[in-house]
């Protein structure tokens, strides 16, 4: 009797044990999500705000993408439709890597400068 006693309570006591990991996974998994979708949020009005920021400065609004990792920014991506002949490069560089670092709040490790060319 006491044999059989001691099995049930160990049963309970795995069962118990069970619950409380998958309790524990599904909590990280849900925080892990939140900060996953709060960053790309985040993301999209800072690139919306560098988008801006170059337009007023330069006269033409580029597009703008970004690459997150593990919460550093990795890359900022600026792409304007046309070349902008009104600035020089050095100038719509600057003009950029001021736009991403304000906007961001981070340095990414590259900042790339793109210019769709038409036909």
């Amino acid at each position: 009797m006491v044999r059989g006693a001691n099995a049930r309570l160990n049963q309970v006591n795995r069962e118990s044990f069970m619950i409380r990991i998958v309790a524990a996974l599904v909590f990280a998994l849900t925080l892990a999500a939140c900060d996953a979708v709060n960053t790309m949020t985040d993301g999209f009005k800072h690139a919306k705000a560098v988008e801006s920021d170059l337009e007023q400065s330069t006269g033409v609004r580029p597009s703008v993408g970004f690459n997150w990792r593990n919460g550093t920014l990795v890359s900022v991506t600026v792409q304007y439709p046309r070349l902008v002949e009104s600035k020089s490069l050095h100038d719509l560089a600057e003009a950029a890597r001021t736009a991403v670092g304000q906007e961001f709040k981070q340095t990414p490790n590259s900042i790339v400068l793109a210019f769709a060319v038409p036909k």
